[in-house]
């Protein structure tokens, strides 16, 4: 019986205590095994590389606004099917899906908050929630926005990641690429800057409306930008591409964007495009009721 139970014990040997889950992440440039809570505090960048990682529109409002002073709009607005799409799974399973995964609504989040000591309305795409795709309640959403942030006179600024328009709503999503511009151009009007941020990846419909009719483009460090992806554009003109093609240091090379901004230094650099757009700070008007913000007229001080 002894020599059985010694067989058993060799056989059976007892249970490690594993590692427990996310307590390391992987670079998926340099392949570094890095510690997740530094990486965190890192804003999520690679401390040996300087690889970006993707985040959620919850990360973002996180790492951008002061704490607390975030108020969503339109938080309840859900997509419906309008064209009874199904492919593998129906429209409707898709959405319920992508629901539980990130705990949002639709793809995007608006609403009005505090950056540094200045108010803007905002609005942060959502790349997990079927890939940041722009819905007629993504459009609606985008729009609303914009309407509030001319009738309050903000700045306006939208942190953008996504495949482009949503393939279930057909040509209802295409329509979303006018409507935003549209509203934009209302918004053009009231003299007010409007800061678009290109995240990894900002493609298809985004990029070819809203995304880049900012005042100022500003596009995260390592990010895909383009309309369609690399390899539909070489299978189509039957040519190799430059290397970092579409990246945002090649569209800063080639004139597409203002400038190409390291995660961390971001909120600094909104910060000054606040101050050289003469936008009024929370701290300045906190006397007022109604808070808002407002470009200085250029011809003030003329005739």
């Amino acid at each position: 019986m002894a020599w059985k139970r010694s067989v058993e014990y060799i056989l059976k040997p007892k249970k490690r205590k594993g590692i427990p889950e996310g307590l390391w992440s992987k670079c998926l440039a340099c392949s570094r095994i890095l510690y997740t809570e530094q990486l965190i505090k890192n804003f999520k960048v690679c401390p040996k590389c300087g690889y970006h990682f993707r985040l959620s529109a919850k990360e973002r409002l996180s790492q951008l606004l002061e704490d607390d002073t975030f108020e969503e709009m339109d938080a309840n607005l859900e997509s419906v099917d309008p064209l009874k799409f199904e492919d593998s799974k129906k429209y409707p399973q898709r959405i319920k899906e992508a629901q539980e995964k990130t705990g949002l609504k639709e793809a995007v989040i608006t609403g009005e908050g505090v950056i540094g000591t200045y108010k803007v309305a905002v609005g942060f795409f959502d790349f997990p929630f079927l890939g940041g795709s722009m819905a007629s309640v993504v459009g609606e959403k985008i729009c609303r926005l914009i309407e509030a942030a001319g009738e309050k006179k903000l700045p306006l600024v939208i942190v953008s990641a996504s495949g482009g328009a949503r393939m279930q709503e057909g040509i209802l999503s295409l329509m979303q690429m006018a409507k935003t511009s549209a509203a934009l151009s209302f918004y053009s009007k009231k003299a007010l800057p409007y800061i678009s941020v290109l995240t990894d990846p900002t493609t298809g419909g985004v990029s070819a409306s809203f995304a880049f009719l900012a005042d100022i483009i500003i596009a995260e460090q390592g990010a895909l930008i383009g309309f369609a992806g690399p390899r539909v554009i070489e299978q189509t003109v039957k040519q190799k591409l430059p290397d970092k093609f579409q990246k945002a240091e090649f569209l800063l090379e080639h004139g597409m964007v203002d400038m190409v901004v390291h995660r961390k230094n971001l909120k600094q650099v909104l910060l000054k495009i606040f101050k050289l757009f003469y936008i009024k700070s929370v701290s300045s008007i906190r006397q007022d009721p109604v808070v808002g913000v407002e470009r200085k007229n250029s011809n003030t001080n003329k005739g």
